[in-house]
């Protein structure tokens, strides 16, 4: 006999809320281009945008543009977000500034792997073919005291400029192209810093703790070190960038890197330095390049060109004077090389020369102080 079933319990039914579109969720309403994915709420420089496009215009918020409720946070002490009393600069549109170089992410780690990859074959290189040996003495000294001096001119204005400014400027595409040059400095200084280890592993004449007092002591430095320190106190974000890319780097920096070291070490049997100093130019360049291109939109600004022209004319005022007797203060070390090739006056010209056509670039009004 089969044991009795169970009753079948009766099967419930379950009830769902029935969907009810209210036309208020995401995605529902309908209007021109709304089906794109493409981004459309900027102007592209050109007829299509670019990934830099994309990934940088407005990634940085502004009530002017996108925060109808206004700036969505702020300092305890102070104004919300990036305001632009930070810079005595004025734009009708700040958003108009494009890196010219396009520099996002992808393009920053690329570009620096590559010449990190240069350097480092070239010092390997260096080592494996012992060509230190070679050097002079009164080159070897040059290099251990000025090269070494000037990495920390790179190391001070990569750590306590470039990266004091990212922060400051009221867009994302001024901040992300300065973050660059910082990127940029730090990784010079750090390559002027193993270039130094590697010579005083080789050689054993060479001092590679000597830099430390030259820039600390050296008569012949100490102008370029005040100069570096006070643009560290500069509080406005636009004239730190005017007087460093635009007047210390032309007058000073170019000056060393280009006009002396560039020019003389093939000269003194050093094919090495040149490679090396040679990275920091094409640094420089590209800095250079959005510079001119942020300073020559805001001497355009058909609101505040004229304004503008005549603050740029009083930084250079204060700022030429200083960078000028940092660069004089430098021509000692010109006689210091076996091979003078060159000499500090040709040097000087070489450089002045660059700087007004830098200006004239930006269209600002060649200083005075350029003509004694």
């Amino acid at each position: 006999m089969s044991a009795p079933t169970a009753p079948k319990s009766p099967q419930r039914e379950r009830s769902f809320p029935s969907i009810e579109f209210t036309d208020a969720e995401a995605g529902a309403k309908e209007f021109p281009s709304s089906k794109s994915r493409k981004y459309n709420y900027y102007q592209p420089a050109k007829k299509r945008a670019t990934v830099y496009e994309d990934v940088t215009v407005d990634v940085q918020p502004d009530p002017e543009r996108h925060l109808t409720q206004g700036w969505i946070y702020g300092f305890g002490n102070g104004p919300g977000g990036y305001p632009q009393e930070w810079t005595a600069a004025k734009s009708s549109n700040w958003h108009a500034f494009l890196d010219p170089n396009e520099e996002w992410e992808q393009t920053i780690f690329r570009n620096n792997s590559a010449v990190v990859h240069q350097v480092n074959l070239c010092l390997q290189n260096a080592k494996r073919a012992r060509v230190y040996d070679g050097w002079n003495p009164s080159w070897l000294k040059f290099i251990e005291r000025n090269l070494g001096a000037w990495m920390h001119a790179e190391s001070g204005m990569g750590l306590h400029v470039f990266t004091s400014i990212q922060r400051s400027a009221p867009t994302n595409m001024i901040n992300n192209a300065v973050a660059v040059s910082a990127a940029h400095k730090l990784r010079f200084a750090q390559d002027l810093a193993l270039f130094n280890l590697d010579l005083a592993e080789a050689e054993e004449a060479f001092d590679g703790s000597a830099h430390k007092e030259v820039w600390q002591s050296a008569p012949e430095w100490q102008p370029t070190r005040e100069a570096v320190e006070r643009l560290t106190a500069i509080g406005d974000w636009a004239k730190l960038l005017f007087c460093t890319n635009i007047v210390f780097e032309q007058l000073v920096g170019s000056l060393f890197r280009t006009e002396l070291i560039m020019q003389v070490a093939a000269r003194n049997g050093d094919y090495i330095t040149p490679t090396i100093v040679g990275t920091g130019e094409y640094d420089y360049d590209r800095d250079l390049n959005y510079t001119r291109a942020l300073f020559l939109m805001l001497s355009r600004d058909e609101q505040y060109g004229a304004q503008n022209r005549a603050l740029f004319g009083e930084w250079l005022s204060e700022w030429v004077p200083r960078c000028l007797d940092a660069a004089r203060g430098l021509q000692p070390i010109w006689s210091q090389p076996a091979d003078k090739s060159v000499t500090f006056a040709t040097s000087l010209d070489a450089a002045t020369e660059k700087f007004r056509d830098v200006l004239k670039a930006i269209e600002v009004d060649i200083p005075e102080e350029l003509n004694r």
